[in-house]
């Protein structure tokens, strides 16, 4: 797979700018985006001029098959000559490793006392690096994730001919997941969100026993891994009359979600795109409603960098995929928020998520 073999020349050439030897990988997340691999248990190490995939026996077929362009090393278990790190060790004697990148926001202080006691190499805290290249999806990934985000939108015209007044918010959010996993869905993204009437009000308020009543406001908040990769995405129904305040929320939200859609691209700063939606949502008077970022990365992980942020001033580039998710919440009353997932362009953007943005009365 070339583009495993490209992942990995980037990561050398970022070592290589960073005065790094080697990179020691142990992020699931991260292990997977550099190896393919799609179990449960390995390890990578990789070097200037040569890339390791480590693990144990009940995986020596998956990860031959699936670590493309890496040495496989069967690592541990009673019929292993080496452990992982004992193998780590002998590689940084072999190719004189002076400096080996770690991935410190994963790794616990016990793992980091086992890799210091074992491994002599001067070991550096280099979290970040291949989230870096993760950022900017290929078109490979991008099919991937267009195709979560379809059986997100499929979840909702499944979700309008089936809620209504009496429901549990637990029953309505269950029949989300269980219909995206008939679609293909391996699972779901995040514990699915579905918050009515006043609940509403709270950006993840994850499914409760609440029974949904009639003039009700739902925010449901979804989305589902597909090969490996998420959507996300939020609609906000009635099911009944709602009321004028709620219509008047639900009709400004939709407005900075459209102003969004229509503006953003690469080029401009998280800053910047976050300000589009955050500007309009207070020149009506509900800045002080509006409490979380625009919008964040979605790939692998739910919430990736960069994001959409009024604390971003970092320059959103081409391929990246993000969400727009602007809101309003009001305490005791109840909220809205809509949600697209879109990828960034040097021209604009594209929408990943196609359901119905405008308020429907079910």
């Amino acid at each position: 797979m070339k583009s495993l073999e490209k992942r990995i020349s980037a990561l050398q050439e970022s070592m290589a700018a960073e005065g790094i030897n080697a990179y020691y990988v142990t992020d699931p997340f991260n292990l997977r985006y550099i190896s393919g691999f799609t179990g449960t248990s390995g390890t990578a190490l990789i070097t200037s001029n040569h890339a390791y995939f480590i693990t144990d026996f009940r995986y020596r077929e998956q990860a031959k098959a699936q670590c493309i362009g890496y040495e496989v090393i069967i690592a541990g278990g009673s019929a292993a000559h080496t452990s992982p790190l004992r193998f780590v060790q002998s590689v940084v004697t072999e190719e004189n490793i002076v400096q080996l990148g770690y991935e410190e926001e994963f790794m616990t202080v016990a793992k980091f006392d086992e890799l210091e006691d074992i491994v002599s190499a001067k070991l550096i805290p280099a979290s970040g690096m291949i989230e870096a290249l993760r950022q900017i999806k290929d078109e490979e990934e991008i099919a991937i994730i267009q195709r979560a985000c379809e059986i997100a939108d499929a979840a909702f015209d499944h979700i309008l001919g089936y809620i209504k007044v009496g429901m549990s918010e637990i029953q309505v959010a269950n029949e989300l997941d269980f219909f995206m996993r008939s679609q293909g869905a391996s699972g779901v993204s995040f514990e699915t969100i579905v918050a009515s009437g006043y609940r509403s009000a709270m950006p993840h308020g994850v499914a409760s026993e609440k029974l949904i009543e009639d003039g009700d406001i739902v925010t449901m908040d979804y989305g589902c891994y597909y090969k490996g990769y998420v959507s996300d995405i939020t609609r906000t129904i009635a099911v009944g009359e709602p009321s004028a305040k709620m219509k008047e929320i639900y009709d400004i939200v939709y407005q900075a979600n459209q102003l969004v859609n229509e503006q953003a691209r690469a080029g401009i700063t998280g800053e910047e795109m976050d300000k589009i939606a955050r500007d309009f949502i207070a020149s009506q008077g509900y800045g002080d409603d509006f409490g979380h970022s625009l919008g964040h990365s979605i790939g692998l992980d739910i919430h990736e960098g960069p994001n959409a942020s009024m604390h971003n001033k970092q320059i959103l580039r081409p391929n990246t995929v993000i969400t727009n998710e602007p809101g309003i919440y009001i305490e005791g009353i109840g909220g809205v928020r809509i949600e697209d997932d879109m990828i960034l362009t040097n021209d604009g953007n594209i929408v990943l998520t196609h359901a119905p943005r405008h308020l429907i009365v079910v």
